[in-house]
């Protein structure tokens, strides 16, 4: 059960790995080396092929998403692959690049997150049956291919805009009975303090810091061995602290320090948003580089707590006797730099918008749902605990709702930025259905006889 939900996780990301001794034959039988058949290829565009292996994973994941696979889901999804295979032989053709650094920034993300979810690295390595450093290898010029297509794609619509008569336009050509149902919806605003740090606890975190520090140089310790005992951050503390990463991936005070060791030296203390770090550098090549790191927050004592809690229930007294404004105890208040300049309004992670769908705001933020449910349109939550996912700050705070919309037939007038959208994805679809078609015409392009039958979209035939 594990090997298939990683298998369906891996696909879902978009990465299949081909291993080196795989066999890829036409249907002529013809061969790419010796051995037993275990793919084929079944459609091509340009020297481009599409595996049958492709079409397998999708449809695999597709399945283990619970839903029916067909004819025409093979159909769609051989497709997609034609479109896919059509914008990288263009990229190839355009020359577009892609730097080493975006492909490294790009995998590690990825990777990282297929890790989280699974579990752990030595789950993903036990999977390949490879190191962690053989598997990007692996992935490397897949992903290359994959943001080479997304560029070529990005290219072709980049300066697509529409205009107001032209979202007009749109929304009257929509059929009555097919214009769509917007769900209730709020916009939130928070005000957040967190408990102040105090100079005796950053003391103690770098002191401690620097005495293992010396511990290591001396080799009286195993930097590996204190940063899977000790170190806070839990991800990178099951690998002894060890984290691969490309230039731009860190927050620059960590990346400084970084680049300022030779292989095998250790950092001084370095501070960053997330607290206070000590760093080995293993290994560095080019813009690439594999780093130990220790990483230990200051403590935040009772009375700091405490403390916090008291200035926020003076903030909520004050506004509950309408003593102070919002915008004015947000001014005062806040301490949350991604909202305090924006009356404190928390946009969706998802979708960047200052509203929310209140029928997934659980899904999106369940502690963000936990205050606001049952709120009216101006009223105020009481205080709660709150820790910022980002930075892992735990704080004090309370939520408004500053806005709500009510269940509705989408309009120009309420859903203005909404029906823009749409109107410009419905312009970029034109735009890149013309591309391909011209495309089509001038490139090599043929799929297996049993496709035949499929109702593209595109003038594939």
């Amino acid at each position: 059960m594990l090997k298939k939900n990683i298998q369906l996780l891996i696909f879902s990301f978009g990465i299949i790995l081909a291993g080196n001794a795989q066999i890829i034959t036409d249907k002529q039988g013809s061969s790419s080396g010796s051995g037993s058949v275990i793919d084929e290829i079944i459609a091509q565009v340009g020297d481009l092929p599409v595996l049958r292996s492709d079409l397998e994973a999708q449809k695999a994941q597709l399945q283990g998403e619970g839903m029916t696979v067909d004819e025409t889901t093979s159909c769609t999804i051989l497709e997609e692959l034609l479109y896919q295979n059509l914008l990288l032989n263009q990229a190839k053709l355009d020359s577009i690049d892609i730097s080493d650094g975006q492909v490294n920034a790009e995998m590690e993300n990825r990777l990282r997150s297929i890790e989280q979810q699974i579990g752990s690295r030595e789950k993903l390595e036990s999977f390949y049956g490879k190191t962690y450093t053989q598997i990007k290898e692996e992935f490397r010029e897949v992903i290359r291919d994959r943001m080479m297509s997304q560029e070529m794609e990005r290219q072709i619509i980049a300066d697509v805009e529409v205009s107001p008569n032209e979202v007009k336009a749109f929304f009257e050509s929509i059929p009555e009975d097919s214009i769509p149902l917007i769900n209730e919806k709020i916009a939130i605003q928070q005000i957040v303090i967190f408990p102040k740090i105090t100079q005796a606890s950053r003391n103690a975190v770098i002191e401690k810091l620097s005495r293992w520090r010396q511990d290591i140089i001396d080799g009286n310790r195993s930097f590996s061995a204190v940063a899977t005992i000790h170190s806070e951050d839990l991800g990178s503390a099951k690998q002894g602290g060890r984290i691969e990463a490309t230039r731009g991936m860190m927050v620059k005070p960590f990346e400084a320090a970084a680049f300022a060791l030779e292989p095998g030296g250790v950092s001084d203390v370095v501070e960053t948003q997330y607290g206070y770090h000590i760093i080995q550098l293993e290994s560095r090549k080019g813009d690439d580089y594999v780093v130990r790191h220790i990483l230990l927050s200051p403590e935040i004592g009772r009375q700091e707590l405490t403390d916090a809690a008291t200035l926020m229930d003076e903030c909520y007294a004050r506004l509950k006797k309408h003593e102070i404004t919002w915008d004015e105890a947000v001014k005062e208040y806040s301490e949350d730099d991604d909202t305090r300049q924006n009356q404190g309004s928390v946009s969706n992670p998802y979708t960047g918008d200052m509203y929310w769908d209140v029928a997934n705001i659980n899904q999106i933020d369940p502690q963000i749902f936990g205050l606001v449910n049952g709120l009216e349109t101006g009223e105020i939550s009481n205080p709660a605990m709150y820790s910022d996912m980002r930075t892992r700050r735990d704080g004090v705070r309370i939520v408004r709702i500053k806005n709500r919309t009510e269940p509705h037939k989408a309009n120009l007038k309420d859903d203005y930025n909404f029906i823009k959208k749409a109107a410009e994805n419905n312009k970029k679809e034109k735009i890149i259905t013309e591309w391909v078609n011209g495309k089509i015409g001038r490139t090599y392009v043929r799929f297996d006889e049993q496709f035949s039958n499929c109702n593209f979209h595109y003038r594939w035939k």
